[in-house]
């Protein structure tokens, strides 16, 4: 390999590649020209216009969020309903989120892909599913591009509100026409089919007790149209399941499949509570699961998802940090290190390793995105997402035998650098883009107006667009 890479990792303690066959390479490099993988390896370097020094660092794949609510990072910790059921935590948090507009929407995306970045994230989705002000979503992926984070939005949405007979209010529900539209416009307007893109879009009706079966089927029927993948939420709490038996006469997989939505083009979040049938079948016809442990341990009602039983299945299994609202952190590394902890929590001490967690905050992800092979691994070809996690320190000492291990059971852990399409976006533990003060200080704006509304001394408002 003569000539010379655009990026060159260099002097890792171990390059863990995620690919085909999981290869680990102590002392390994990583090379990155054109936004893709050009080279990993031990020896030989090839000659790099610009090189980052990986001494003491784990290197691996970036992380893959599959399952997020950026938005809610302006409701941070909202103290009335933190102790609530997830319905409870729903009702008391939809009034606030209708004032969602396109300066917050922005806002809430900055400061939440930056954060991600910062743990090691290098792509994420977002499931922004309420009816505010303006266009929320080309606000969020505006914020995406200036960071240069790889980001892939869903279009969601709620259609059914409690005069309707579902949970949420009228004033986060919108016609499901416009939804559908709405969503076409953003594919057509945003979304990019080519090997490494940087953004794509997905279509995401929020949940059985938000939307009708009509949209559901719709949505389904269009996101096969478009070639585009769909999500939603599904089997997260006991209350849902009650719900779908009360409205639907029908568990909420079940419901899911009369919709058509068991498909592969389809991952979902949380799926605590499948029977042993269900599992099989989401694996048979390849639906993806986004693990949330934090969440699910938070608000899902105390049910823990069965992991193992998925991939046996082969079911695609990702991770998730879930709502900036219910976990309260946007941390990939937190969210696989309580996936470890978790696993072993319900299966004993062979209940989960490391190595698998990692598998599934990358192969797994990329999978459940439809970026198999694309994503989340360091081969040639693939996109040129890596990420240096520094393996030193008062934390790690002692910590000799095992670096993967050693990742997830010391720490924490953040990024010493974070690269996406073979760009810094994070060097030596900071932001590479410029403005953070300043937005911090936006969103500080942002989330006060918005979370007055739950003390009633404000009204819903249009702040001043960007």
């Amino acid at each position: 390999m003569s000539d010379t890479v655009d990026l060159l990792i260099r002097g890792a303690l171990l390059v863990a590649t995620c690919d085909e066959t999981d290869r680990e390479l102590p002392g390994g490099w990583v090379a990155v020209t054109g936004g893709l993988v050009t080279g990993v390896g031990t020896t030989r370097e090839p000659p790099a216009r610009r090189v980052l020094d990986a001494t003491g660092c784990l290197v691996t794949p970036g992380l893959i969020n599959t399952h997020h609510h950026i938005y809610q990072n302006l409701t941070r910790s909202y103290a009335p309903v933190v102790n609530g059921t997830l319905f409870e935590w729903l009702t008391g948090l939809y009034p606030l989120w209708a004032a969602l507009d396109e300066e917050a929407s922005y806002l809430s995306a900055w400061v939440g892909l930056a954060e991600l970045a910062l743990g090691g994230c290098t792509t994420s989705t977002d499931h922004l599913y309420v009816a505010g002000r303006g266009d929320l979503w080309s606000a969020e992926i505006q914020a995406a591009k200036e960071l240069g984070f790889r980001f892939h939005p869903t279009r969601g949405a709620m259609s059914v509100s409690i005069k309707d007979g579902g949970l949420p209010p009228d004033s986060v529900v919108q016609d499901e026409d416009e939804i559908l539209a709405d969503a076409e416009r953003l594919v057509k307007r945003h979304h990019d089919p080519s090997h490494g893109a940087m953004t794509r879009i997905a279509i995401a009706p929020c949940s059985p007790f938000s939307v009708s079966p009509s949209l559901m089927r719709s949505a389904a029927e269009l996101a096969e149209r478009l070639d585009v993948r769909l999500h939603t939420h599904l089997a997260e709490d006991p209350d849902e399941e009650t719900y779908c038996l009360e409205r639907f006469g029908r568990r909420p997989i079940e419901q899911f499949e009369e919709v058509g939505w068991l498909t592969g083009r389809s991952w979902v979040a949380h799926c605590i509570y499948p029977s042993a049938g269900e599992i099989a079948r989401l694996g048979a016809a390849g639906v993806g699961v986004a693990h949330c442990p934090s969440s699910n341990m938070l608000i899902g009602g105390g049910g823990f998802a069965p992991v193992r039983e998925f991939r046996a299945a082969g079911v695609p299994v990702g991770l998730g940090c879930d709502g900036s609202a219910s976990t309260d952190s946007a941390s990939l590394w937190l969210e696989a290190r309580t996936a470890l902890l978790l696993g072993r929590q319900r299966r004993g001490p062979t209940g989960m390793t490391a190595r698998e967690v990692l598998s599934m905050a990358t192969k797994g992800g990329a999978a459940c995105l439809g970026r198999t092979g694309e994503l989340g691994r360091l081969a040639v070809g693939a996109a040129g997402d890596v990420v240096c996690w520094p393996l030193e320190g008062p934390a790690y000492a002692g910590a000799l035998t095992d670096p993967v291990e050693a990742w997830l059971r010391c720490g924490p852990s953040s990024a010493r650098h974070t690269v996406i399409a073979g760009n810094p976006v994070v060097e030596n533990g900071a932001l590479t883009t410029p403005g953070v003060e300043d937005i911090l200080t936006r969103h500080r704006l942002a989330a006060t107006r918005i979370q007055r509304l739950g003390d009633g001394t404000t009204n819903p408002g249009r702040s001043k667009q960007r």
